[in-house]
């Protein structure tokens, strides 16, 4: 702090308040007039010096007086007047510095603040006692100079004066405030010198500088030795211990002062007040400010103040009510205070009540009334209110700033937030580290890496980067932008973290799916010492609950239950999605009925669970929902409508109508997407396509992948084909899961030059880095027979960490004959992190089954059930057979069919027929195909089995026996189908069909003499490509001698077919 040159400081408005003057100038007319009986001109002098005494004592005597803080500047400057006309009068008179009345007008010059003039009239004073210095001491200790008070009371001494008690008071209390205890005990020894020691002021003046400057011994001693306490003294004793973090000898102190009889004073109260809510004392606090008479505005600060920081918000609400019953006037501080706890409940009708208050007493343009009240506009989620608020404030500071940013990042307003932010820097205000955290969160909303990154850059040249609550904003946002490890590296950085630091790091890792580094985290910050909190353990739940790992998930139930967090809103809710993933819905339901509140979060969680299996039950939590008084969300309806698919339409359609009617539909992807998902999976296709053009455009990229991934599930792949142009006429940009559904879409139907196409657009969009979309692109080129262009995408691919990927490229080879390569391609997946699933095994055991490696097949299935864990669906113990039956093993896989523990599926039956009639064995092929007739008695399939076996054997009376059973029973063989694509049109044949113009050139394919030439003559290649059989093997078998079981490999604008016409 500054040491100023003595008596030249700067004039600032005085804490103190004064009444309205008086008419002065009247009273010194009317002094001066001539009467018919004058006076001495000594006595004229001295009655006049009286007057203009007693006027200048008089407006001392108001400015001492206590006013409220928004009163003071004015009657400050009209005190400053009335002295200035006293002082001219008794300069004019020549009376101005001389005894008390010079006395006098420096004092309440030192009153109002006015420093220049106070310094003057004590330069011009004649005699200079203790009060006129004590008055200047006042003035430079109230104003904050306080080198200044030390340099004038050594002035003081050096001139000869004698300090007095009220001298020392001030010069202790300037030690105090600027904690300089070597010069206290100067001071001190000062004071003992002079014999003032016992004096009341100096020893309430040393116990509070030696409390102050954290000697609470010391004070201690004095307050033990003083014999007449006065109340400023137990009041300093008890704010010392206060102080340095002693509240219970402060009580002590306060029950001692009660017991010898000293009343409290307010300062004490509120002392004491302070002390219990510090020491989360509110009952001790209410049961003292009981007893307070008259609590002034500070004391009732404290209790409002006191309970809306420690979340009793409700309570400090009440306490507001009652203060202004008891007609105490609000200031600044209440008002930030109680519409603290208001933000927090959320209650909009009392806000709107405090910020009227606001208004009339002026304080509505206060920096910290307004930020308050933006704040709780926020919370209530009025953003238009609040951007009122803060608009209308001429003066802003960062605090209003960042006010503001916060209310638009918490309500989700990332874009607002993003472009207040660049007004704020286009007005010249430098961001703090709360500016970087709410603009940082923006950036994580909307996925902004690019502009989180330039933020780091100036957080790192404003040296802000090593802040903890920048650098956890920091952690945030990389990690929900996907960049993980620039999150893990600035995390890594900070180095002494905290809760958030660790919470973000792992929802980080949740969010992505990287369950086991999640797990990892969780384990690391355990072992650091740091205990997890409520965010940290419900996204390990979390995590637990995405890879379905009920142990753990038990064992961080039991942490939850010991921390006492296990009836919490967000971690029990997070326990019962838990228990509900892992389909243990009984616990889950037991989680539920012991949570004393229930959110809407936790009966989604619930609803969702049930949803799964019982619908019903489902039902029960919506409507006690309602019947508690929760209003469904988005979330509560699209868990019901996930399970309304086939029979349970109807109530799905209900379940439409509610949404319609709470006004939710058309708001956000998530309902609309349900619906669609539930009309499309019905199957309602009409439906689906009215509800899709009644969403306003243009329709989000997440509504049209909804309709063409639905359309290709639903073998619609020609319209889901036909939509993707539609929405690329649109001008949307496809993302990874469009490229997805788009390209299974090509694969269905072996499109293979759309799917070309695709590659390309995905190739410029940059999606070709995606995992996601490298695995659709492998599905698609193997599934339209050209593996190398598909090995070609997976060995370029960056990363494989999904075992999507992996399974792309093993079955792609398997099914394509390559069966060599899918499994060296699976033994390269055993030396990475990734683990198998049960498709991976599938295509593994079609792999050994085309190899004819029946040993190893055995093996694998073998380690999948016992190693792995994972239970064979059907299509596993049908490729078993398959990899028995294909080399023989007739016998095998009989037995392995009788060993099943169900009965087996008709698919199994029907790959045991095949072999049988591959081996031509009659026996085991009739069996086969009487259980698959009794399981499947309308399938075409078992009988034309079955027919060809006796037809190979020469039993052509069960031949006819057969066909006339499958008249009998009405059972109709479909005809074969296939299709060829040329440049852009697709032409259909179904077995038996004349009616195609080409049928007669198909039939000359078929008997082996075409060739396909281009215009310059060159022959292009066997037909091979792009063909799709359809059902049954005889139908595809007459699809094959019309020559359809071929495609071009290449499209030229003119093709010339030869062959023998």
């Amino acid at each position: 702090m500054r040491l100023r040159p003595p008596f030249r400081t700067a004039p600032i408005s005085h804490p103190n308040s004064l009444h309205h003057p008086y008419e002065f100038s009247t009273v010194l007319h009317d002094s001066t007039q001539p009467s018919c009986h004058r006076d001495s001109p000594l006595a004229s002098e001295n009655r006049l010096r009286a007057y203009l005494l007693q006027a200048c004592l008089q407006q001392c005597k108001r400015v001492k007086t206590h006013h409220q803080f928004d009163e003071m500047p004015q009657l400050l400057a009209e005190a400053s007047n009335t002295n200035k006309i006293i002082h001219a009068q008794s300069v004019k008179l020549g009376v101005g510095s001389k005894g008390s009345l010079g006395n006098a007008i420096l004092d309440l010059y030192a009153k109002c603040g006015n420093v220049d003039l106070a310094e003057k009239a004590f330069n011009w004073l004649e005699n200079r006692d203790v009060l006129a210095w004590n008055s200047v001491l006042s003035m430079y200790s109230r104003r904050g100079f306080l080198e200044q008070v030390v340099k004038t009371f050594g002035l003081l001494r050096n001139s000869g004066v004698f300090p007095n008690e009220f001298t020392y008071a001030i010069v202790l209390s300037c030690c105090a405030r600027l904690v300089c205890v070597e010069y206290g005990r100067q001071v001190h020894c000062s004071v003992v010198k002079t014999g003032l020691a016992s004096s009341t002021y100096c020893e309430g003046a040393l116990i509070d500088m030696y409390a102050k400057c954290n000697c609470v011994s010391d004070a201690r001693q004095i307050f033990d030795g003083a014999v007449g306490l006065d109340t400023v003294a137990w009041t300093a004793m008890i704010a010392g211990y206060v102080q340095v973090g002693l509240p219970e000898e402060a009580l002590e102190v306060f029950e001692e002062m009660q017991k010898v009889g000293r009343v409290p004073d307010q300062v004490a109260f509120v002392t004491v007040i302070s002390a219990c809510v510090n020491l989360h004392r509110l009952s001790d606090a209410c049961e003292m400010f009981a007893l307070m008479p008259n609590p002034n505005t500070v004391a009732w600060n404290v209790m409002i103040s006191g309970h809306a920081q420690r979340g009793y918000d409700a309570e400090a609400v009440k306490y507001f009510l009652k203060m202004g019953k008891a007609g105490v006037k609000s200031t600044r501080s209440t008002l930030g205070s109680v519409l603290s706890a208001i933000a927090s409940l959320g209650i909009l009708h009392y806000g709107l009540l405090v910020h009227a208050q606001a208004i009339k007493q002026g304080l509505d343009s206060n920096v910290y009334v307004g930020s308050s009240l933006i704040n709780m506009y926020a919370k209530c989620e009025k953003l238009d209110a609040a951007r009122k608020v803060f608009d209308a404030l001429d003066e802003k500071n960062m605090v209003l700033w960042n006010a503001m940013l916060g209310g638009y990042a918490q309500n989700g307003f990332a874009h607002e937030v993003i472009k207040l932010f660049c007004n704020m820097k286009g007005c010249g205000f430098y961001p703090d580290e709360f500016t970087y955290t709410s603009t940082l969160s923006a950036c994580a909303c909307l996925e902004y890496l690019k502009m989180g990154r330039q933020l780091h850059s100036f957080m790192i040249k404003s040296r802000l980067s090593s802040n903890l609550f920048a650098s956890n904003a920091l952690i945030d946002m990389y990690a929900k932008s996907g960049a993980l490890k620039e999150a893990r590296k600035q995390f890594e950085l900070i180095g002494d973290w905290d809760n958030v630091s660790w919470n973000a790091i792992i929802v980080g890792y949740v969010q992505e799916e990287e369950e086991q580094e999640a797990f990892y985290m969780f384990r690391r910050m355990n072992l650091t010492g740091i205990v997890p909190d409520e965010v940290s353990l419900a996204s390990t739940l979390s995590a637990c609950a995405n890879v379905q790992a009920l142990g753990q998930g038990k064992q961080l139930h039991c942490v939850l239950v010991k921390s006492g967090l296990e009836t919490s809103l967000y971690a029990a809710s997070s326990l019962i999605d838990m228990y509900a993933k892992c389909g243990v819905i009984a616990a889950a339901h037991k989680v539920f009925s012991c949570m004393p509140d229930r959110s809407v979060v936790s009966m989604n969680a619930m609803i969702a669970g049930y949803a799964q299996n019982n619908v019903e039950e489902a039902i029960d939590v919506f409507r006690e929902m309602q019947a508690v008084g929760l209003n469904p969300t988005d979330i509560t309806f699209a868990s019901i409508l996930d399970a309304c698919i086939g029979p349970l339409l109807t109530l799905g359609i209900q379940i439409h109508c509610l949404a319609i009617k709470w006004g939710l539909l058309y708001r956000g992807d998530l309902l609309d997407v349900s619906l669609l998902g539930m009309y499309l999976k019905s199957p309602r296709k009409a439906d689906a396509e009215i509800l899709f053009s009644e969403f306003l455009n243009p329709k989000s990229i997440v509504l049209w992948t909804a309709v063409i991934s639905g359309l290709t599930q639903n073998d619609c792949s020609e319209e889901a084909l036909q939509l993707y142009r539609e929405m690329h006429s649109e001008h949307v940009l496809p993302d990874q899961a469009t490229f997805a559904s788009v390209l299974h879409a090509c694969a269905v139907l072996s499109s293979l030059r759309v799917g070309r196409e695709i590659h390309c657009l995905i190739f410029h969009t940059g999606f070709d880095l995606d995992e996601l979309t490298g695995s659709a692109l492998v599905d698609m080129y193997a599934k339209c027979g050209d593996v190398k262009s598909s090995v070609q995408v997976f060995e370029e691919m960056n990363c494989k960490n999904d075992v999507i990927s992996w399974n792309s490229m093993i079955v792609g080879l398997a099914k394509n004959g390559y069966a060599e390569e899918a499994l060296k391609i699976f033994d390269e997946m055993k030396h990475t992190h990734v683990l198998p699933d049960d498709v991976t095994f599938l295509g593994v055991l079609t792999a050994c089954s085309h190899a004819g490696r029946v040993s190893e097949g055995r093996q694998v299935f073998d380690t999948m059930v016992n190693n792995d864990g994972i239970q064979p669906r059907v299509d596993h113990y049908a490729c078993m057979v398959d990899l028995y039956g294909r080399w023989g093993f007739l016998q095998e896989a009989e037995e392995f069919v009788d060993k099943l523990k169900f009965e087996p599926h008709a698919m199994i039956w029907a790959t045991f027929l095949g072999a049988c009639r591959l081996h031509g064995d009659d026996i085991r092929g009739q069996r086969a195909a009487e259980e698959l007739i009794e399981l499947d008695p309308q399938n075409s399939s078992s009988y034309v089995l079955l027919s060809n076996i006796y037809a190979a054997s020469g039993n052509w009376d069960r031949v006819n026996f057969l066909r006339r059973e499958m008249k009998e029973k009405g059972v109709r063989k479909l005809p074969g189908c296939s299709w060829i694509e040329v440049g852009q049109k697709k032409d259909l044949f179904v077995a038996g069909d004349k009616s195609h113009a080409s049928a007669a050139i198909c039939e000359r394919f078929a008997m082996g003499a075409a060739v396909i030439r281009n215009p310059s003559g060159e022959v292009v290649g066997a037909i091979a490509e792009q063909i799709h059989a359809i059902d049954s093997l005889e139908g595809e078998a007459k699809a094959a001698q019309l020559g359809i079981q071929m495609a071009v490999t290449r499209s030229f604008n003119d093709i010339i077919v030869e062959g023998d016409y």
